[in-house]
């Protein structure tokens, strides 16, 4: 998977953040402020920086400048921000960012940028804003349904299913309990195999907390290892 760059100066947000990519399977690094960032890409060399507009020392879109006028910005940039406008989406974009998140990051509209992202060839620049919404100090990601960036690579659109498919036969000549668990088995398998064993949208997907959703999944003695992606 890929490495991200989250620079965020709210501890909060880079937490949230973390363990959202980190359950994707990708590797997460962290910075608090602009000094961070410029050393943390140049020695984690992200795929992609996920980048706080607002921070104390220099700003995001200051940052993304200095790394387009040092020819710095090899990487996909996603910008950020709780106080955004058009006017900044404008600016952000027009110096090389290419999509713009307005805090709270809906989770949908961050995996799917984070996926578009990534993708080769690069997509095109999107902007996606989401409702202002901050309560005492609180941020949170609502799963709400987004828009697609753009349309899925041809390469995907075309592949053969791969893994558990949504007709399954079972035996029913057999107790009640152990039908049921057979049933919910190859339920969460076909989800997990679907949304390559990312738990967040499992839980999300089936309506289950992922506390909930690992106890379940262990109970039935589904193997998680190896729905990862890419056996991670």
């Amino acid at each position: 998977m890929a490495t991200i760059l989250v620079v965020d100066d709210e501890l909060g947000i880079r937490a949230l953040l973390s363990e959202i990519l980190t359950d994707e399977g990708h590797t997460v690094e962290v910075a608090e402020n602009a000094a961070q960032a410029r050393t943390l890409r140049e020695t984690a060399r992200p795929d992609l920086v996920l980048l706080d507009i607002w921070m104390p020392d220099v700003d995001g879109i200051t940052l993304l400048k200095e790394w387009s006028a040092t020819a710095c910005l090899t990487m996909p940039v996603i910008m950020m921000s709780g106080h955004g406008t058009i006017d900044t989406a404008v600016e952000a974009t027009k110096h090389g960012a290419m999509a713009f998140l307005e805090k709270p990051i809906t989770l949908q509209k961050l995996l799917r940028a984070v996926e578009q992202g990534l993708a080769k060839p690069a997509p095109r620049v999107e902007h996606l804003i989401s409702q202002h919404h901050v309560r005492g100090g609180e941020h949170s990601l609502a799963g709400d349904g987004g828009s697609a960036l753009v349309g899925s690579p041809i390469s995907m659109l075309h592949a053969p299913p791969i893994g558990p498919q949504a007709e399954q036969s079972f035996d029913l000549d057999r107790p009640l309990r152990e039908a049921r668990d057979a049933f919910e088995k190859s339920y969460f398998e076909f989800h997990l195999a679907q949304e390559n064993g990312s738990m967040t949208r499992v839980a999300e997907k089936t309506g289950l907390e992922r506390t909930h959703l690992y106890r379940k999944l262990k109970q039935l003695g589904v193997d998680l290892s190896r729905n990862k992606r890419n056996g991670i």
